[in-house]
């Protein structure tokens, strides 16, 4: 293994970006030995005449912080060059092993997500109302109109039309589903509205005051994922109101946490991935995210243009985490990747090899050399890295 060595009339190192200048004789993978005096030397390196500073290598960056690379860098066999002292770097780091984790913190919003609104589809009077703040399960009335109510039933899709003798689809199946869960029975639970479907309609609406054709009217129900919590009123009692006219907001009755996320951290909010949460007390609680969708968020200012975000939806592993908290700004942390029991370094002290990759110098004493290694996750400003000759507090050189 040859040596570099500097001559005091070279004059110290000129810097370069933010690594290091490295300069006097470099020995070849080939072994032989290039004087940084010699013309020769200059034209083989590529170096126009007029250089003061013979064998200069430019510092190549890494990652914008990285330190230098020289022409005694490690070649493809993994072997280092030695160097002197007076070419040692100016600063030193420890490799460490750790566990390496790709984390992104963000504002959170603890409540009861987001709000679906209750639309009249009939016209008449309001005549009742909930209270703020209430929870309406199956079966109950949601408001009133002209002293009728419209019920809550279970289902993920809307009503979207009148139900009678002969209808048939999934909407079917969903209401004679909600019947059956009431304690009306006599029918099969299919996708036909034959006329045992109508017969139990005819008793439940018998028995909510409702005139018992055995159709149940576009309006008459709503229908939610579950039960749920009133969250404002739209409409007040005693008010006319028309089809299409909001009448109330509602959410579940969950706490779960709401938080926007740039459209660049699309790897950290997936469903399914589990975050930690700080709640307001600075107690954690771990926290899963159950839905990610993208909304389109308004300019702050009048000719600003929409931003794409992305809201993600987090499930408390412990419900009694936020007991007394209606609403409550939280932290939440996501990962996206965790690497463990890795070797690590700063991100600062690889440097680029000239025949591609990466490495670090390792300082051993008066000498050092450099180590080709292979990168593994980047996070929080050190990346991890592998390689021959490698291990646990070895000395790396950095950048000043």
């Amino acid at each position: 293994m040859g040596t570099a060595t500097r001559s005091p009339l070279d004059g110290p190192p000129e810097p370069q970006g933010s690594g290091r200048l490295l300069m006097g004789t470099a020995t070849l993978d080939d072994g032989t030995d290039m004087d940084a005096s010699s013309p020769r030397s200059r034209r083989r390196r590529g170096f126009g005449r007029g250089k003061k500073v013979a064998g200069l290598v430019v510092a190549v960056a890494v990652l914008g912080t990285a330190a230098a690379a020289t022409s005694g860098m490690v070649g493809p066999g993994g072997t280092g060059t030695d160097r002197s002292s007076v070419l040692l770097p100016p600063a030193t780091t420890l490799v460490k092993r750790q566990t390496l984790a790709d984390t992104r913190d963000a504002d959170g919003e603890l409540g009861y997500g987001p709000a679906a609104t209750a639309v009249s589809r009939q016209p008449g009077t309001v005549t009742w109302l909930p209270d703020s703040g209430a929870q309406v399960t199956r079966g109950k009335p949601l408001y009133k109109v002209d002293d009728k109510p419209v019920v809550l039933m279970y289902g993920t899709t809307p009503a979207y039309r009148d139900m009678r003798i002969g209808t048939e689809g999934p909407d079917v199946r969903r209401l004679e589903r909600n019947l059956r869960r009431l304690g009306y029975t006599g029918f099969t639970m299919d996708d036909e509205y034959t006329g045992a479907t109508a017969s139990a309609v005819a008793r439940w609406q018998d028995d909510r005051g409702l005139e018992e054709t055995g159709v149940v009217e576009l309006g008459r129900v709503v229908f939610a994922g579950g039960k749920v919590r009133v969250d404002s009123l739209e409409a007040e009692t005693g008010q006319p109101i028309a089809p299409g006219q909001k009448v109330l907001t509602y959410t579940g009755t969950t706490k779960v946490i709401t938080v926007r996320l740039r459209t660049e951290d699309q790897r950290m909010a997936k469903k399914g991935a589990k975050v930690s949460v700080t709640m307001p007390d600075g107690k954690s609680v771990a926290g899963k995210v159950t839905e990610v969708a993208t909304i389109i968020e308004p300019g702050e200012g009048p000719d600003a243009d929409p931003e794409t975000r992305l809201e993600a939806l987090v499930s408390l592993s412990r419900q009694k985490a936020a007991t007394g908290l209606d609403r409550a700004a939280v932290d939440v942390t996501f990962t996206a990747s965790r690497r463990k029991d890795v070797l690590t370094v700063p991100v600062s002290a690889l440097v680029a090899l000239r025949e591609g990759g990466f490495g670090v110098e390792v300082v051993e004493g008066a000498t050092s050399r450099y180590l080709n290694v292979r990168t593994g996750l980047f996070a929080g400003g050190r990346v991890e890295i592998s390689g021959d000759g490698l291990a646990e507090g070895a000395t790396v050189g950095m950048p000043r």
